[in-house]
């Protein structure tokens, strides 16, 4: 199996779908319109659109059931860093090589595009539970996605985030923010798919330890290029923790170690995997291959 190839298809089906998400734009409110389709459409790895239908295809589910759900999470994801990016934030220029939403539409307008996109996920996931007769797997799928986003999950890390800055914060502290922040829509994302796949709970609870060492992967991962990645490449601008004094995995472990537990976090994700005996769970140890390419 050839990932890239695999994320192109599975991008590629995320894309076609969030295209004609927008059916109505000559409203009065279409500035907000178009402040969404900005971020949603503007590009980005669909990391966890994707990880929800492979999830639900890995458990021998129809991944067309799962792709409103998948649209639902990409468009929460995406209010997140709208918002992420805000001077109140994080005060980033760039997001995805573009301007960030709030440069483009000004700041009151992000914010209202964060907060319509988070609501149209609801409409889209609620959508999807009526349509399927109130099926339970629907309901627990919205359910997981709900408490992943809210103040228990992204942004109870946000939070904690925030008030860590200009803090020497301890190696407690840095997990939960980064189990929360990071790896809990990840988490969720990989979750939901497979309860809408119909997974069994052995299944659910692999794929939440490995969307937790994935997620907590990723973040060990930005925060090394924060230090040594290129701004071009990585679309947005690098070194921004640094000038905002924010401790991140790198400045409490040293960069040695955290090449070295974002090597051991790939080992454990790929050992999870390895008990689905599947042919799918290829894609899932590749991705987790893929992680540590350009930082060792």
């Amino acid at each position: 199996m050839d990932l890239n190839i695999e994320l192109k298809k599975y991008k590629n089906i995320i894309e076609d779908e969030l295209k004609n998400i927008f059916m109505e734009k000559d409203l009065p409110q279409k500035k907000v319109i178009e402040s969404m389709e900005y971020s949603l459409l503007s590009g980005g790895k669909r990391l966890r659109p994707i990880l929800l239908i492979k999830s639900c295809e890995l458990v021998g589910g129809d991944i067309k059931k799962a792709i409103r759900f998948a649209i639902a999470m990409e468009m929460i994801h995406t209010y997140s860093l709208i918002h992420d990016d805000l001077p109140a934030m994080d005060d980033d220029d760039y997001r995805r090589g573009k301007l960030t939403n709030h440069k483009v539409f000004e700041e009151s307008i992000a914010i209202l595009a964060g907060d319509s996109l988070l609501n149209f996920a609801y409409e889209i996931m609620i959508d999807e539970v009526i349509k399927n007769n109130y099926s339970k797997n629907y309901i627990d799928a919205m359910e997981r996605i709900l408490k992943s986003s809210g103040y228990k999950g992204m942004i109870g890390g946000q939070v904690v985030d925030i008030l860590s800055e200009n803090k020497k914060v301890d190696e407690e502290t840095l997990y939960f923010i980064h189990k929360n922040k990071t790896a809990e829509l990840i988490e969720a994302s990989l979750v939901a798919g497979a309860i809408i796949g119909g997974a069994t709970k052995e299944e659910i609870q692999l794929l939440n330890d490995y969307g937790r060492c994935i997620g907590i992967s990723f973040q060990i991962r930005d925060d090394i290029l924060d230090i040594i990645g290129d701004s071009e490449l990585l679309g947005k601008d690098i070194g921004s923790d640094m000038k905002r004094d924010k401790t991140t995995y790198v400045s409490i472990h040293g960069m040695d170690k955290a090449i070295d537990d974002l090597n051991g976090y790939k080992e454990k994700s790929t050992n999870i995997m390895k008990k689905f005996n599947s042919k799918e769970s290829n894609f899932f140890i590749d991705l987790a291959q893929y992680l540590t390419k350009r930082v060792n």
